[in-house]
């Protein structure tokens, strides 16, 4: 998966961020210098029901680690840790947490791979969609069945709002090309336009 990341470098920062936005997925290291890790898991877990939640710690006591399981936590990771291993434990828990028991989706005639980040209709690789449209899709994947809004997704692919109308317009035109060009393979029915709410696309159980 492709992730867009927004760092804080102490826990004011991340607990004035968390109060006013949406994240699918936060990291959050107990060991914080002027805030207590936990306090912060806590108001995530207030904030950002949702959210996926690692907790990252060098500490020894296994009552920590627990505390911060019963506080919503979705995992533990001590420190030292590989970035190999902590990229699979979030993708594992962004299967489990969204629904994915595995890393292919059936859409229709498509084969949607989330890791190896392909297409295929029918055998045949479909080779034209770009990065940014494939974000689009893979994040519509983990909200299945769940209308997004054009500001949630263009808040997904570039990390920010810029202007409304503009990442409204430039959101569409991404979808308008996704469709144009899945249809030179087959109708992608499974992406639906919800009329003054945004887009969604369906994945039957």
């Amino acid at each position: 998966y492709n992730y867009v990341c927004e760092v804080c470098y102490n826990g004011r920062s991340a607990s004035e961020k968390i109060a006013v936005n949406l994240y699918d997925f936060i990291l959050i290291d107990l060991g914080l210098p002027d805030y207590e890790g936990l306090d912060l898991l806590k108001e995530a877990k207030t904030s950002n029901s949702e959210a996926a939640c690692i907790i990252l710690t060098a500490r020894a006591e296994v009552k920590d680690r627990i505390t911060g399981l019963d506080l919503g936590a979705d995992d533990y990771l001590p420190k030292p840790f590989s970035l190999l291993e902590l990229q699979s434990r979030m993708q594992a828990i962004t299967r489990r947490k969204f629904g994915l028991k595995q890393n292919t989706v059936t859409l229709g005639d498509f084969l949607i791979n989330l890791t190896e980040r392909t297409i295929i209709h029918n055998g045949t690789a479909v080779n034209t969609i770009t990065k940014k449209e494939f974000d689009l899709i893979a994040y519509m994947i983990l909200h299945k069945n769940r209308t997004l809004t054009r500001t949630q997704l263009s808040e997904h692919i570039w990390g920010s709002v810029v202007n409304d109308d503009y990442d409204s317009n430039y959101i569409d035109a991404h979808i308008k090309n996704i469709r144009k060009k899945l249809n030179a393979y087959a109708p992608p029915n499974w992406l639906e336009t919800m009329r003054g709410l945004g887009y969604k696309i369906i994945v039957n159980s």
